[in-house]
């Protein structure tokens, strides 16, 4: 076990929490917790407004089922808490709703797992009228699992036996019945908003594309310095502070890359390791307009230790949302806080510092090259549904051959890159450049 005590004078009693994570080979590798993730953990803490005042790193071959950490040591835990004055336990892994249960009972303490903390920030965090759907949906879909254990004390039939009053025996429901299905109602209701805000960005993409303006989006773990690149390219002048999670509502800006190229600039959500699979989908809206880039910026901190791991968290969600084929430039950010010799090197990486702006010409020549005038040739598998599309080909490309096919509509073009954005998806064959 590691354990780690900090000094509680300065901090309130309800800000005070221990963090508690499970090593075990038995877990899957980005299940397990480390001397990292619960370093991270702290930090997630700190933008939710609380404070670490002890670590607890447990390891051992076999997870218990019922604590995941073990009887013993959850009574160590309730110990320190006493010793700490902490009355919130934070576990890095991924809880049940009967672990969570027997947790707080062995420690009496309140309980949260790393999902429901990334939860409560972005519950905080969120601001437009789409992000705070998305946020609500995301939290009724983590609620609706975890209702039977916040309802122990009223599961019992108001309706029916036992001391009921009189008047109220017969069928009835269970509070935590009624709560559920209030929970699915407000879920199915947030999902159709949700969907027609999909719909309203289908819409903007279109227009987007008519006016012929590739889209470049920043994708990157969070706090790697994305919103203070975006200010950086385009003078957004969004906040940019440095704590996890700064930014949650999307952002778009116009940015003139040359004398004769244009291109939107989006800002995202950061990832992080063991991001909440609810997030992902809520935020899905959100995240699918990823797939429409012409260009993904893979902003990472390069000041810190473990980039390489951050940026693996980073490439499999985007291997998750089907983005392996659009290209990427890995912008390596926060160069100033360096040493020279550790600079990466290679076709496709840029070196920067955002706050300082140095390393953003080779940048922009590196997007210039992505979206400038270079030509494809392609062959399109268009579905018949996307057959107006056709029209909008024959405008921004040289179509060399079209012929129809019983399950698509195969055609030939030559293609400038940021005519390959609307139509990567249906790609059959992408010949490269030519002339």
């Amino acid at each position: 076990m590691r354990c780690i005590l900090q000094n509680t004078d300065q901090f309130s009693k309800q800000d005070i929490a221990i963090l508690a994570g499970l090593a075990s080979a038995v877990l899957p590798a980005d299940d397990n917790a480390s001397d990292e993730t619960l370093d991270e953990l702290e930090e997630l803490l700190k933008t939710a407004g609380g404070r670490c005042v002890a670590k607890v790193l447990q390891k051992r071959n076999m997870v218990e089922p019922r604590t995941l950490l073990g009887e013993g040591k959850l009574l160590e835990i309730a110990e320190l808490a006493k010793q700490t004055e902490a009355n919130l336990l934070v576990i890095d892994n991924e809880l049940s709703p009967a672990q969570s249960t027997a947790i707080e009972k062995l420690t009496g303490l309140r309980v949260m797992d790393r999902a429901a903390l990334i939860l409560d920030i972005f519950a905080h965090r969120a601001r437009s009228a789409e992000g705070k759907l998305q946020v609500e949906l995301a939290q009724y879909r983590y609620l609706l699992p975890r209702l039977t254990g916040m309802w122990t004390h009223l599961v019992r039939q108001t309706a029916s036996g036992g001391a009921s009053p009189i008047g109220t025996r017969g069928p009835g429901e269970t509070q935590l019945e009624t709560d559920r299905r209030h929970i699915r109602r407000r879920i199915q209701k947030l999902e159709k908003e949700l969907e027609n805000v999909r719909r309203e960005r289908t819409v903007r993409r279109h227009r987007r594309e008519n006016t012929e303006i590739p889209v470049v989006s920043l994708v990157g773990y969070t706090n790697a310095g994305k919103s203070t690149l975006l200010n950086c390219l385009t003078n957004a002048g969004i906040p940019a502070n440095n704590r996890l999670f700064d930014t949650l509502d999307p952002t778009i800006r116009k940015l003139k890359v040359s004398d004769t190229l244009e291109v939107l600039v989006s800002d995202t959500v950061g990832f992080i390791h063991k991001l909440p699979h609810n997030l992902i989908d809520a935020f899905r809206a959100t995240l699918e307009e990823l797939a429409f880039a012409d260009l993904l910026l893979h902003v990472i901190d390069l000041s810190n230790p473990f980039w390489m791991q951050q940026a693996e968290v980073v490439q499999r969600q985007l291997h998750a949302l089907g983005l392996d084929q659009t290209p990427v430039i890995e912008v390596f950010n926060k160069a100033d806080l360096v040493d020279a010799e550790l600079m990466p090197h290679g076709r496709d990486i840029a070196v920067i510092s955002a706050r300082t702006g140095a390393g953003i010409d080779s940048l922009l020549s590196l997007i210039s090259g992505h979206l400038g005038s270079t030509l494809h040739r392609v062959c399109i598998a268009l579905p018949y549904d996307q057959a107006g599309r056709i029209d909008i080909l024959y405008r921004d490309a040289k179509v060399e051959k079209v012929e129809y096919q019983p399950e698509y509509i195969e055609i030939h073009a030559i293609c400038e890159p940021r005519t390959l954005g609307w139509i990567r998806n249906y790609i059959k064959e992408d010949w490269g450049v030519t002339s």
